[in-house]
């Protein structure tokens, strides 16, 4: 007879913010979406507003692509076509990984327990368009051209692109907190932030596109007895990512160490 399993939710870390593009993003829409405009490449769009969006397992998924990278995990379990993520399979595995606690691994696994990490689609806000010309609603067509290194022959694209200064809002970021180590953990999550912010995000970042900023944060923390009660954060964390420190995310853990587990603070 299989062992029971229990899961106790310990308190939930909610950061919201917005997300603005530094240069052109382009983060890729179905095949449906070539009737708007006809390029080549068009971004993803809501289907109701038909504005751009991001979709929250973007920015999770290049979080955990770049938490990865940085902690040099093997690339072990292929997702599709050329892609390979890293994922444990035995439980003694799950409890060293820097990366599975909090990304997740697929129910299928010996190793599966609930995801630490969600991620929301975060909606673009439209007034932070007004006066840009775009060739589209909301979006600009950048041209682009692949060369043929032995004859200089160019095949040309166009790629749709949200342009620099859009600001997509609100985006809320939620960890949850299933035992103390997870709030070490949570720092792990700001730092993936930051890779992101140094990196890109969608397709075409060597190629320019992609660099955004995490601005306007906020932080809340909910703990499990007292979940209606939430504290929101101190001033002292900035508002800009790009202004954290590893004093910071120090002072950030052990705070929400003090309002989940006041005991162990103490």
């Amino acid at each position: 007879m299989a062992a029971e399993k229990s899961v106790t939710l310990a308190g939930r870390v909610i950061i919201t913010g917005t997300v603005v593009a530094k240069s052109g993003l382009h983060i890729g829409g179905a095949a449906g979406a070539l009737a708007i405009g006809g390029v080549d490449m068009p971004v993803i769009r809501d289907p109701v507003t038909q504005q751009p969006y991001i979709p929250g397992s973007s920015l999770r998924g290049k979080m955990r692509s770049q938490w990865e990278k940085l902690t040099g995990v093997k690339q072990n379990t292929s997702i599709g076509k050329q892609v390979k993520i890293h994922t444990c399979s035995e439980a003694n595995e799950y409890e060293k990984c820097p990366v599975c606690p909090i990304y997740g691994v697929t129910g299928d696994k010996p190793a599966s327990f609930p995801t630490r990490l969600l991620v929301r689609d975060i909606p673009l806000v439209p007034s932070s368009l007004e006066g840009a010309q775009t060739d589209l609603p909301y979006t600009e067509v950048k041209w682009e051209a692949a060369i043929d290194r032995v004859t200089s022959a160019a095949t040309p694209r166009q790629i749709e692109r949200v342009p620099a200064g859009a600001v997509f809002q609100p985006m809320e970021i939620v960890f949850n907190i299933y035992e103390e180590q997870d709030v070490e953990r949570l720092k792990d999550v700001i730092t993936a932030m930051q890779l992101v912010e140094d990196d890109y995000l969608g397709g075409h970042g060597s190629r320019g596109s992609g660099k955004v900023a995490f601005e306007e944060l906020k932080v809340v923390c909910r703990a499990g007895k007292e979940y209606s009660e939430h504290c929101p954060k101190p001033d002292m964390f900035p508002t800009k990512l790009s202004e954290w420190t590893d004093d910071h995310k120090n002072q950030l853990s052990k705070w929400v160490r003090e309002v989940v587990f006041p005991k162990s603070a103490s």
